[in-house]
């Protein structure tokens, strides 16, 4: 049973799959909902179809994933961090071992194309390896204090970790949370996206698989309010959030009222600045890599294109040429580059925001209609064709709010001084970038952007090496890098005295 949605993907296409196996997962096993009420579809995005049903978990499972998660805590934070660094190995080896058939599942849930989403699960599987490496580097320091007492610190675990995931990248979200949680000793309790509940169970299963205590990895599956239930429950020590600015905010108010720790990865309307010197080629590929990945769907986005006057007619004859050139199509096919958007509500959006773009004055260069590709199984999918509007403005809706979808706005600027004030002037700071051939230059404009990440000469690229992270409403907290062992850990300052005990009393 637990395997068999994923051995039937080798041989698997775009609307065949049907997934029916439970998707929560504690105590070592998939769990079977307890009643099949206030169930949900989830749709296959390049068809269509139902591909499941996603039943949200009520106070009752909730509470008994957290015990079995605080159950597991209980003898994983006991190891060594050697002994957690070789089961965490172990699974990084697994994924890395069945990653065209996860990436495959990914593909089904998501919408997103094969090419990209082998890069995701790479991702994971590096990530979970990356912090097995730092597992057994833990450690405190130690304090010489006068006459012969000293103090040392010990890093020590918080306890149950919760996860909640997005949409975008459900199994690399659901890695990039786990790993740095597990390597500190925590056990955490993920919750997926109801839109992509399919894929984070395939990582608990491997978790298991590769000796982690039962419950040491558990997840739930809901909504909004299965996510409220973990927020307040009392044995969470901290949350985990990818999502939304207001959801962001909703899940820092209930974290606050148990003072529960908080890491918030939400919202972009990132700039891309492109000055004259640049070389241009890399420039335009930059731009295409800044907006069109996952269909336009990702966080750190740099969907504000400011490009210098004089280059702006070369730039946008390039980016408009290799942007209709985008083969959009079945994400299962290998020559696809852009598959279909998550939901027929996320397509109405995105282009009801090029409508209104086009109301305020943008001028449609290429794109930005409903895409009927010509395979007749994928005629109900939610495809678009990518989009590139000229003639933008800084108080353009399309400017100034995330659009989460493909949809670039280039915008022309005069002077350095005047970009950057520009590219500031938003209430987000996730991420940045900069093109330039002059190195003063390029490491100025980083110093100045106002935001978690600047790319200098490149776009979207996230070695798990690197801390990722925002600033302003983009959140706060990081994940990948070493600093974000102290965001799934705490210190403890132990202090020894060797001699009397000098008292006031």
């Amino acid at each position: 049973m637990a395997q068999s949605t994923l051995d039937s993907m080798p041989g698997a296409s775009t609307g065949t799959v049907v997934v029916t196996e439970p998707l929560n997962f504690w105590g070592g096993k998939r769990v079977k909902p307890r009643q099949e009420k206030n169930a949900e579809p989830v749709f296959e995005p390049a068809t269509g179809r139902v591909l499941c049903q996603m039943v949200p978990c009520g106070a009752e499972e909730v509470d008994e994933a957290i015990q079995s998660a605080y159950a597991a805590y209980q003898k994983w934070s006991k190891m060594a961090g050697m002994e957690r660094a070789r089961v965490m190995l172990e699974a990084a080896r697994i994924i890395r071992e069945r990653r065209e058939k996860i990436a495959k599942l990914e593909v089904i849930n998501n919408g997103k194309s094969i090419i990209e989403a082998l890069v995701d699960i790479d991702i994971a599987w590096q990530s979970i390896e990356y912090y097995a490496g730092l597992a057994g580097t833990l450690a405190g320091q130690h304090i010489q204090l006068p006459g012969g007492a000293f103090a040392y610190t010990r890093r020590e675990p918080l306890g149950v970790c919760v996860g909640i995931g997005a949409w975008n990248y459900p199994f690399q979200i659901a890695s990039w949370k786990s790993a740095p949680a597990l390597a500190c000793g925590n056990a955490m309790v993920f919750k997926p996206s109801p839109m992509t509940p399919v894929t984070a169970v395939i990582l608990a299963e491997i978790y298991k698989e590769a000796g982690v205590p039962d419950g040491l990895f558990c997840v739930v599956q809901g909504g909004a309010e299965t996510g409220s239930l973990l927020c307040h429950h009392p044995k969470v020590a901290k949350v985990s959030f990818t999502g939304s600015v207001p959801t962001g905010k909703k899940v820092m108010e209930m974290s606050a009222k148990s003072v529960k720790q908080v890491t918030l990865e939400l919202g972009g309307k990132s700039p891309l600045i492109i000055f004259k010197d640049c070389e241009l080629e890399n420039a335009v590929k930059g731009a295409l890599m800044a907006n069109f990945l996952t269909q336009g769907e990702v966080c750190c986005n740099g969907t504000r294109v400011f490009v210098q006057r004089e280059i702006m007619p070369q730039f946008l004859e390039e980016v408009v040429k290799r942007t209709k050139a985008i083969p959009v199509g079945d994400p299962l096919l290998e020559s696809t580059r852009m598959g279909a958007l998550i939901s027929k509500p996320q397509l109405e959006k995105v282009l009801g925001f090029v409508s209104q773009a086009k109301k305020e004055g943008a001028r449609v260069l290429c794109g930005g209609d409903p895409f009927v590709p010509s395979d007749p199984k994928l005629k109900g999918g939610y495809f678009m064709s990518p989009c590139v509007l000229d003639n933008c403005r800084d108080d353009m809706t399309c400017v100034k709010e995330e659009i989460f979808g493909p949809v670039m706005s280039v915008l022309p600027f005069d002077t350095e001084e005047e970009v950057i004030k520009r590219a500031n002037n938003t209430t987000f700071g996730l991420a940045s970038g900069v093109f330039t051939r002059d190195i003063s230059r390029a490491h100025r404009v980083a110093e100045n952007l106002e935001a978690g990440t600047c790319f200098i000469n490149n776009y979207n690229i996230s070695p798990v090496e690197v801390p990722f992270g925002g600033y302003k409403m983009s959140g706060f907290g990081r994940e990948n890098g070493q600093v974000t062992i102290e965001y799934y850990s705490q210190l403890k300052t132990v202090v020894v005295e060797m001699g009397d005990v000098e008292s006031l009393f």
